[in-house]
């Protein structure tokens, strides 16, 4: 089998996302040959289903939460590759070939993106450079830069981890054990929304806390209440 054929499936959770947002999502991953995509819906009140199944994509409902609409997608997939896509984040033209040569590299388990965020200001350039830095070094990308693996590897792991948040960390972490994570060195272009809405500087402040909270073994119930505050 060439490297190229397997099976790509693109698996969207979504839950009341901009319309223009997703549709930059949708329209960079529409047309691309042995890929199908799946939207999770965790229960919009706004357009978004109707807007996604006006692209003829189909969506699969299921309970709130990225880590249960995560699993929910795999398993409606049918694809030799799961690849998890945030609403808010554009994968890169050729994004398809690089998924395959990235998966067929030896010892290699998962792989991710590089990350660029689409705002003109120069604090995110620092931001970027530090995500960038953080996934080649310590393989450790976050759910953003589009995670992608084998199915199969899926299934072994057992999904997402069903946590509030932080799901993408426990799941990396856990797969890091079996093997590589590779990062692409090519990036995808990520939404400034979170950063714009409180500042660049408290956003990431509050991100730190968070996963620092977490792997000192504060339940993840409780952080995801403080970092609901940000909203």
């Amino acid at each position: 089998m060439s490297h190229t054929s397997a099976r790509i499936s693109i698996i969207i959770p979504v839950l009341n996302e901009a319309a223009d947002r997703i549709k930059s999502t949708l329209a960079s991953v529409q047309n691309v040959e042995n890929v199908e995509v799946i939207v999770v819906d965790g229960g919009s009140q706004n357009e978004t289903v109707a807007l996604v199944k006006s692209w003829g994509i189909p969506v699969v409902s299921s309970t709130a939460g990225r880590a249960c609409q995560m699993n929910a997608g795999a398993t409606a997939a049918t694809g030799d590759i799961l690849l998890f896509l945030h609403a808010d984040t554009s994968l890169p033209a050729g994004f398809e070939k690089l998924v395959s040569l990235t998966l067929a590299q030896s010892g290699t388990v998962a792989g991710a993106f590089e990350l660029t965020i689409d705002s003109p200001m120069r604090s995110l350039r620092l931001v970027e450079k530090m995500a960038n830095w953080r996934s080649r070094f310590f393989s450790l990308p976050y759910g953003d830069q589009a995670i992608f693996l084998k199915a199969s590897v899926f299934q072994d792991v057992g999904g997402f981890p069903d946590l509030p948040i932080m799901e993408d960390f426990e799941f990396i972490r856990c797969l890091k054990r079996l093997g590589r994570i590779a990062i692409v060195p090519t990036p995808v272009l990520t939404s400034a929304r979170r950063w714009q809405k409180l500042g660049v500087l408290k956003t990431t402040l509050i991100n730190q806390i968070v996963i620092l909270g977490y792997l000192l073994g504060i339940s993840p119930s409780r952080l995801v209440k403080f970092y609901r505050l940000k909203k």
